[in-house]
């Protein structure tokens, strides 16, 4: 009878116990936590104060928000975990239905104070209200931040650069001595978690995370922090295209530009309008680069070079304009003078051909007097008038031909004289074609193998 009673008092217990029915509120009395209780959130968690508090961190790159050259702000989103043990926090699961993990609200619990150095501006994300805490007293939470920080960047090889960007973690008021701050996850560990999270990246590319914890002397106490290095390279293609390549282009444009007529007014205010394009871009890369910078960037070497050859190009295009244009004002003051002198000359050739023929119906004239006179004294005399005039007339006919002959070698010389202009014209125009030609591929060739290494 007793053995019956016994084995029914078993069967009974177990059954009762399989119907036992657990909440975490069971657990939340047993602990004795509540909102009132300021033992569980005033002080560090430990039971024996000379026991540090090791506070595991882990971050991984969530989204890049934004890279701010000009004002040289990192802006991330970051997915924080945070795991420390609370010594006066435990329980036995098995006298709980098996509960290993109860989540509770921040504000009933101690946190470490942690804080980013770098941060300039308050997180305005959305938190969450809740942590895990476990049977063995440890504590899981878990953020979601948008860090607003600074970051010393080197825009030098912009926009072919490489960025890294550093936040660093630690407590405001805990030394090394009561809390100790490890890293979850190593740096290539937390480089692919990084990759294999992250949503968006823009226009910069991510390329891994390093962590580094480094120890600090303030006011004979040492302070542990962690560095989280973000190190990204921007994607180039936007400025290249929008930036780069017209000015490219509009090198190729003046480079082409020489095969215009010097004389024409076209190549001038082609000139002129190409520089003005080229000082539109130039305002444009003064609102991307940032005021200060340790070195000159390349992109504003590369402008600034061009410029510099686009307006010494307009330099000798107005040289050479001004040569040509002295050129063809002396080949006009040529040519109003030829026709003064032929005009001359032809007054000339009409006298003198009038004297010549005076003198030939007088030589006639004579000559039919000779027929007609008989007597020898006459005939004589008048042979010797003939010769007379053949003689002035000889040398009026010499006398013409030296005045044609020096003004001849006048208007020679004036023409050689004329023509120095656009021959020295031509000559600087071939002379500057060719260096600028040299220059510009020499100059090309040195900013981009400096780009690229």
């Amino acid at each position: 009878m007793m053995h019956l009673a016994f084995l029914l008092l078993i069967i009974f217990t177990d059954g009762s116990s399989s119907d036992k029915v657990c909440s975490y509120q069971d657990v939340v009395d047993y602990l004795n936590l509540t909102a009132d209780n300021s033992v569980f959130k005033m002080t560090r968690p430990v039971l024996d104060y000379r026991h540090p508090t090791v506070v595991q961190l882990d971050i991984l790159l969530y989204a890049i928000l934004a890279v701010i050259e000009k004002t040289q702000t990192f802006i991330p989103f970051l997915w924080v975990t945070l795991e420390w043990r609370n010594e006066r926090i435990s329980w036995d699961p098995d006298q709980f239905c098996g509960i290993t993990q109860v989540s509770f609200p921040k504000e009933m619990l101690w946190k470490p104070d942690l804080f980013i150095y770098e941060m300039i501006q308050k997180d305005d994300s959305p938190q969450n209200p809740y942590m895990y805490v476990s049977y063995d007293g440890m504590v899981t939470s878990e953020e979601q931040l948008k860090v607003v920080s600074t970051c010393e960047m080197d825009v030098h090889k912009f926009p072919f650069d490489t960025q890294s960007c550093t936040i660093s973690i630690g407590s405001a008021i805990y030394c090394f001595e009561e809390i100790r701050l490890l890293p979850s996850s190593n740096s290539s560990r937390a480089t692919k978690f990084s990759r294999d999270m992250i949503k968006t990246q823009g226009e910069w590319e991510f390329l891994h995370l390093n962590v580094t914890p480094y120890n600090f002397t303030l006011e004979n106490r040492v302070w542990e922090t962690l560095a989280y290095n973000f190190t990204m390279k921007r994607r180039p293609l936007l400025h290249v295209t929008n930036f780069m390549l017209p000015i490219l282009f509009f090198l190729i444009l003046d480079l082409a530009s020489f095969f215009i007529a010097d004389h024409r007014g076209e190549k001038l205010g082609f000139k002129v309008t190409v520089l003005l394009a080229i000082s539109v871009l130039l305002l444009i890369l003064n609102d991307i680069l940032p005021s200060m910078s340790n070195r000159t960037p390349l992109i504003a070497t590369y402008c600034i070079v061009i410029f510099a050859l686009m307006l010494l190009s307009l330099l000798e295009t107005i040289l050479v304009t001004y040569l040509m244009e002295k050129d063809s004002a002396s080949q006009e003051k040529l040519r109003l003078r030829d026709d003064r002198d032929d005009k001359h000359e032809t007054v000339k050739i009409e006298n003198t051909e009038e004297k010549r023929q005076t003198c030939c119906s007088c030589i006639c004239k004579a000559s039919d007097d000779g027929k007609q006179d008989e007597l020898l004294p006459v005939a004589q005399e008048v042979n010797n008038s003939i010769q007379s005039l053949e003689s002035n007339a000889l040398v009026l006919i010499l006398e013409e031909l030296k005045e044609l002959q020096n003004t001849l070698n006048l208007l020679l010389g004036c023409r050689q004289e004329g023509g120095k202009s656009g021959h020295w014209a031509a000559r600087i125009n071939r002379a500057f074609f060719i260096f600028y030609v040299t220059t510009v591929s020499l100059f090309l060739s040195l900013i981009f193998t400096a780009w690229n290494t």
